[in-house]
C-alpha cells in the first residue's frame, strides 16, 4: 500500500487538531452556559430570600428573625374552614417541647419562636377518598419570645406576613400588631400562651 502524501498527512492532522478544538471550545461553552442559568437562578432565589427578609411588621417584629423556617420541624398542624395550617418551631422551641414545656408548669426560653404556615385548603382531585389538601399559600403568623421586648405580652411578640402567590412576594400585615394574638392566646396563658402541643410521632 503507498504511504499518503505529506501533504495530505498535514492536512488530516491540522482538520482533526480543529476538530479537537471546535469540540472542546463546545463542551466548554455549553458547560458555561449551564453554570450561568444555574447561578441566575441560585441568585433570583437569594433575591427572593433577601426580599421576604428585609421586611419587618409595625411594630419592628424581622422576618429575618426566623430565616431558616421552611425547614424547621413540625410541632402540630390545625384545619379551619379558611385554612390549613402547619406549625413549625425553631431549634430552641422544639428542645423545650421535648424537655416537657410548657406541661412541666415552666415557660419558654427567650429565643423560642414558632411560625403557622397557612394555606387554603382545596378537595384533592386525586386521592381515592375525600381530604383536604394545601391549595395557595396565604400567611406566615410568627412568634418569638423575649421577655425584654414583649413583657405586656406574655413575653411573646407577634407578627403576620401575608403572602400573594401572583406576584410571589411577602409583605407586613398593616394591621400586625406585636401583640396581635395576644388575645387569642390569653385563653392557653396557662401554657405560656402556646395552643399546640409538640405532636407524638
Amino acid at each position: 500500500m503507498s504511504e499518503m502524501p505529506q501533504e495530505q498527512r498535514e492536512q488530516r492532522i491540522e482538520t482533526s487538531t480543529a476538530v479537537k478544538h471546535i469540540g472542546g471550545f463546545t463542551a466548554v461553552a455549553t458547560a458555561v452556559a449551564v453554570l450561568a442559568v444555574l447561578g441566575a437562578v441560585i441568585l433570583y432565589a437569594q433575591s427572593q430570600d433577601n426580599d421576604k427578609y428585609s421586611l419587618k411588621s409595625p411594630s419592628g417584629i424581622a422576618f429575618s428573625d426566623f430565616r431558616g423556617y421552611e425547614d424547621w420541624s413540625v410541632v402540630s398542624s390545625a384545619h379551619t374552614d379558611e385554612r390549613l395550617k402547619v406549625i413549625v418551631g425553631n431549634p430552641t422551641m422544639i428542645k423545650a417541647f421535648k424537655a416537657g414545656i410548657p406541661l412541666n408548669g415552666q415557660p419558654f426560653p427567650d429565643g423560642s419562636m414558632v411560625v403557622k404556615l397557612q394555606w387554603t385548603p382545596k378537595k384533592s382531585t386525586e386521592a381515592p377518598f375525600v381530604v383536604d389538601v394545601p391549595d395557595v399559600f396565604k400567611e406566615a403568623f410568627v412568634m418569638e419570645k423575649d421577655s425584654k421586648r414583649f413583657p405586656k405580652s406574655g413575653g411573646w411578640g407577634y407578627a403576620v406576613f401575608n403572602y400573594d402567590a401572583v406576584s410571589d412576594k411577602f409583605t407586613p400585615d398593616p394591621k400586625s400588631a406585636s401583640d396581635c394574638g395576644f388575645a387569642c392566646h390569653t385563653p392557653v396563658k396557662a401554657k405560656d400562651y402556646i395552643f399546640h402541643p409538640y405532636q407524638k410521632r
